[in-house]
């Protein structure tokens, strides 16, 4: 299949086009999280948006065999505009699991059939990534429902993004007692349930 003419360019392109709406999503998502005092689920946000960037370069790289040349494409990206940090969450679950079980899969195979499994194997191994971004956010939504973003009970630990304090105790202090950073940098079990929360 030459490549030119194939469907897997132009489902490079959708992919290229996709990752970096996600992280401009995930930038604006980011600063509401910010503004809501949950600074450490910014810095998921964060991390997420260049992970979506890494992807992003990734898909555009394999685009060089057609280089300076424009050609259209056809494809819908979602829209979500959400004055919560917990709203962003939910539309950043529904997105990525759709990349997940959807997109990545049904361009991985397009890939296959027309001869381009390098390309193939990239939309599989992003394609598991957007799995574990979506994982990571339902452990954060599940935060967010249950409290345990800011509660939990005496021997729960929460970390300081800022600078590492670790606290044990029912909730993070108001203020980091060694850099002052208030509440909101400290997360709760974070760690756990290899969601890759690392920050």
């Amino acid at each position: 299949m030459n490549f030119e003419q194939s469907e897997t360019k132009l489902n490079l392109m959708r992919a290229f086009a996709g990752e970096s709406q996600a992280r401009n999503r995930y930038n604006m998502a980011s600063s509401v999280a910010r503004d809501e005092g949950y600074y450490f689920v910014s810095k998921i946000f964060d991390l997420t948006a260049s992970q979506e960037q890494a992807h992003a370069t990734v898909f555009y790289n394999f685009l060089k065999d057609v280089n300076d040349s424009n050609f259209d494409f056809c494809a819908s990206y979602p829209i979500n505009v959400y004055d919560t940090t917990k709203k962003h969450i939910e539309a950043a679950i529904h997105n990525e699991y759709e990349e997940y079980n959807s997109a990545y899969k049904a361009f991985a195979e397009t890939a296959r059939s027309e001869g381009f499994n390098e390309i193939a194997g990239a939309f599989t191994m992003i394609s598991e990534i957007e799995k574990i971004h979506a994982e990571r956010f339902e452990e954060l939504c599940k935060m967010f429902t249950d409290g345990s973003i800011t509660k939990g009970d005496n021997s729960s630990v929460w970390i300081c993004i800022n600078c590492g304090h670790i606290h044990t105790g029912p909730s993070a202090p108001n203020v980091c007692p060694v850099c002052s950073h208030v509440q909101g940098y400290f997360a709760n079990g974070c760690f756990k349930n290899n969601t890759a929360f690392i920050v």
